[in-house]
This record gives structure tokens, C-alpha cells and sequence, in this order.
């Protein structure tokens, strides 16, 4: 027995499945020795302070039909997402919204302030990988990363340092 088409094509619930079940087969996955030349992207990561626009649709989409390419060309292909803290961007972004709320960051202290921030990067930080879901990225989601994420930032602290010394 067949399943008859729809009469029109419904892409929030057919690209919606068909996205999660190539995250769930791991069909963007890329492993270390598998007997293929690696070939990897490093997504630059877009900033938290909102929601993605054109130019980050133009560029995920130039990566993602490289990184495809690359995999039918049998290369072992990687593409790392992650999204970037930009400090001060975001710092007035939360600042805002407070005031929206009629809440002063002082008030909040120290501690309320972080709480707040980290809230705020849970929102758009989600929002943001959402949409590049949407557009179909073919990332390798388990290895997802954040600028301020321990591993990163300690990078980041050693090279500036080294950067400054020299």
C-alpha cells in the first residue's frame, strides 16, 4: 500500500523530521582516521545579541554547500558551529531589556548581572542555532561550542597573553 502526496508540499513538517532524523543518524558527524583526508570549517561564530540575518544566511549557506562538496569529494568533512558572547554587544543588549523592565543593573549586583546575561545566551544563543537548524547547516552539533565555554575561553586568555608578551 502507498502513501498518497499531499497535494502541497509542507516544508515546516517535512524539513523539521527530515533535519532531525539526519542529527539523530549523525549523518554530520566526522570522526579522526577513518582513512579519509580531513577537511574542516570552523563556523565564524555569529554573536548572541540577537537573531541571525541575511548576511549570516548568505554566509552559513556558502560553508554548508562547501562542506557538503567536500563530503561527496570523500574527504572526512567537519563543520565546528558555536556562537561568539561579544561582551560589549551583548552587555548593552541586557542593559536594555532591564530597563525595559524598569530594572537597574546596579540593583542587581554583580552576581544578578551574570545570572541575567547567562539567561540572555540561553535565549538568542538557542534562537540562533535554531535558525541555522532551519536553514538546513549541516554541522556537527555534538561538538557545538561558546566563546566563553571553559575550553575556548582558556584558549583565548593563552593566546592573548602570548600575543601580548610578544
Amino acid at each position: 500500500m502507498s502513501k498518497e502526496l499531499e497535494k502541497t508540499y509542507n516544508p515546516a513538517e517535512i524539513e523539521k523530521r527530515l533535519y532531525e532524523n539526519w542529527e539523530k543518524k549523525k549523518y554530520f558527524h566526522a570522526e579522526v582516521n577513518r582513512g579519509k583526508k580531513p577537511f574542516t570549517i570552523v563556523m565564524p561564530p555569529p554573536n548572541i545579541t540577537g537573531k541571525l540575518h541575511m548576511g549570516h544566511a548568505l554566509d552559513n549557506t556558502m560553508q554548508d554547500i562547501i562542506i557538503r562538496f567536500k563530503r561527496m569529494q570523500g574527504y572526512e568533512a567537519l563543520w565546528i558551529p558555536g556562537t561568539d558572547h561579544a561582551s560589549i554587544s551583548t552587555e548593552v543588549k541586557v542593559i536594555n531589556a532591564l530597563k525595559e523592565e524598569g530594572i537597574d543593573k546596579e540593583e542587581l549586583g554583580r552576581e544578578g548581572f551574570l545570572k541575567r546575561t547567562w539567561e540572555w545566551k540561553e535565549e538568542y544563543g538557542g534562537a540562533i542555532t535554531k535558525q541555522l537548524r532551519k536553514l538546513g547547516s549541516s554541522c556537527d552539533w555534538d561538538r557545538e561550542r561558546f566563546t566563553l565555554d571553559e575550553g575556548c575561553s582558556d584558549a583565548v586568555l593563552d593566546v592573548f597573553c602570548k600575543l601580548h608578551k610578544k
